[in-house]
């Protein structure tokens, strides 16, 4: 088996592509009202599809955790650490929500963390000083 790439299920699919396309630059070409958005950013297939559809397609209710999730995360690479403190401001300023600012790790990596509308989880960080 290959990874193809990863989605995420979601319930408003209109914030989800606002923030996606205008915030994170991701390169949506979907209206606002489509029930799926299936793209490539950087070589990994990424999709939004419908949690309403997702449940009518499967027949089953499924539960979805509230608030700011830490099911999992989208991890986005910056070209340095400055790069990761404006990018972390930048998407603040677009709506974005702080869940860590950006800081210096341990291991040499420097992230930040922040909340997309529905509370999945978009590290971004850098390696380079």
């Amino acid at each position: 088996m290959k990874l193809e790439g990863f989605g995420i299920f979601v319930s408003d699919m209109a914030a989800m592509i606002r923030f996606y396309r205008d915030v994170l630059s991701f390169e949506i070409k979907e209206a606002e009202d489509t029930k799926n958005v299936y793209l490539e950013k950087d070589g990994t297939l990424f999709l939004m599809f419908g949690r309403a559809d997702l449940e009518a397609m499967t027949g089953r209710r499924l539960a979805y955790a509230p608030e700011i999730s830490g099911h999992f995360e989208i991890a986005l690479g910056v070209e340095n650490y400055a790069a990761v403190d404006k990018t972390y401001a930048d998407i603040l300023a677009g709506g974005g929500r702080s869940v860590m600012p950006p800081a210096t790790q341990p291991w040499g990596q420097r992230t930040c963390y922040i909340a997309d509308p529905e509370g999945n989880l978009v590290e971004i960080g850098s390696f380079v000083k």
